[in-house]
């Protein structure tokens, strides 16, 4: 895998030198047999104060673009209005 990432990253080397690069990401995918299971990510009520107050530390220092799912990387933003505290 570490050999065909390199491959892929070699072809496409010249357009990073040139246009920049802010994200990299490889996935791969059947490695393990059919009995695998996906954890959960240990999400829960008691963390989710600490992590709204760090996103909006970083949209307050960044801008409100600054930080955004993955999933929505290359589509446009789309403003959301913001009730008053």
């Amino acid at each position: 895998m570490r050999r065909i990432a390199g491959v892929l990253l070699d072809r496409v080397w010249l357009d990073i030198e040139h246009r920049g690069v802010s994200l990299l990401g490889v996935a791969v995918s059947q490695l393990v047999d059919d009995h695998a299971i996906q954890m959960a990510l240990p999400f829960d009520a008691t963390a989710a104060p600490a992590l709204d107050a760090a996103l909006d530390a970083v949209h307050d220092r960044f801008g409100g673009s600054s930080l955004r799912r993955a999933s929505s990387v290359g589509r446009a933003m789309v403003s959301m209005p913001m009730l008053p505290d």
